[in-house]
């Protein structure tokens, strides 16, 4: 086999969605010694989800460091780490515990560079393991993101792929702003694409998952990868859906969705996060209130989670968040009733 093909054959490789985010991590602290992580059990167990796995073999207990169990303590902490020059990477143990850390988030890391007229930043980045699906119950299972993605100076991230995630999580590094990444939880064992070097997927920017023409799919994190199994059902009953994937939902690319809505005149927004007052409805308050409004041919549909807490019963938690059956329905419905 000619050397050529051997080097390309080399550079297709996949990778699991946590060990994409292991090298994300590793490359970026090769590349930068302020770049640290550090969290509850990130260390020598080699984090919650195995995420860390051996980093802190490679570079050690000062720049992996496991902290005591105090998410205000160390949310606090990579605050100040931020704003003296540093790059940590903080690591929540459940996404859920974050709401322990709100102050230092929202009221600290959000608003410093504002409060500073620009002259201080806070380059940190909070990795947030969330979302339902593994028997976790009501205290280990929310998807937070519309909280933070409500608060001005936060960004707010979702890969749904291996590629994102290490993409992103590189990204968000380098950012002088402080940027919030959801990690479900049910993602870390997919696989995927990941070339070796390291690459930047740009903050803001939307990703087109399937082209389609009857109806918009809007999703992110896990659910935009249902959307794409849910699309590929739709296909073989002669609806064609075009799947977005937010990947980031603060900012958001509206753009993107404009442009499909335009086309297909019919928009699905499906998010795990609780319904009420989620990322779709903000979503669907942008179409509402632009000219694209006037494309549409029937109302746009939320499909979110359930207004309760995420329960511990298997059949219960699955009932509580949308599943791909939900969007085939949800889809089916929405063209059917657009062609009325």
């Amino acid at each position: 086999m000619p050397s050529d093909t051997l080097e390309a054959v080399s550079e297709i490789r996949e990778l699991s969605y946590a060990e994409a985010v292991r090298e994300a991590l590793g490359q970026a602290m090769e590349a930068d010694e302020r770049v640290f992580l550090f969290g509850e059990d990130v260390g020598v167990y080699g984090g919650a989800f195995g995420v860390s796995g051996d980093l802190v073999h490679r570079f050690g207990k000062d720049r992996v460091i496991d902290t005591p169990i105090s998410e205000l303590g160390i949310a606090g902490a990579a605050v100040g780490a931020a704003i003296t020059g540093m790059r940590p990477v903080l690591e929540i143990q459940f996404s859920d515990f974050v709401t322990l850390a709100m102050e230092q988030l929202v009221n600290q890391a959000a608003k410093i560079r504002f409060m500073f007229g620009g002259k201080a930043s806070v380059p940190m980045v909070v990795r947030l393991p969330g979302g339902s699906g593994t028997g976790a119950a009501a205290q280990h299972s929310q998807s937070l993101e519309a909280w933070f993605a409500h608060v001005p100076g936060l960004k707010v991230l979702q890969p749904s792929t291996p590629h994102d995630a290490k993409g992103m999580l590189l990204a968000a590094i380098d950012d002088p702003n402080p940027v919030l990444i959801f990690e479900h939880k049910l993602l870390y064992k997919t696989k995927g694409h990941v070339p070796a070097e390291a690459y930047r997927v740009p903050i803001g920017q939307a990703a087109i998952r399937r082209e389609g023409t009857d109806v918009t799919i809007v999703g992110s994190s896990i659910m935009a990868r249902k959307a794409e199994a849910a699309a590929e059902r739709l296909a073989a009953d002669g609806i064609s859906a075009e799947v977005i994937d937010l990947r980031s939902i603060r900012p958001i690319d509206f753009t993107t969705i404009a442009e499909s809505v335009r086309k297909t005149h019919r928009l699905l927004v499906v998010y795990e996060g609780v319904k009420t007052m989620g990322i779709g409805a903000e979503i669907s308050a942008m179409i509402a209130e632009s000219e694209v409004f006037d494309f549409l041919d029937a109302p746009i549909i939320r499909l979110g989670g359930a207004d309760a807490p995420i329960p511990y019963n298997p059949v219960l938690e699955k009932a509580a968040v949308p599943q791909e059956d939900d969007i085939v329905t949800a889809a089916t419905n929405l063209v059917r009733r657009g062609e009325a």
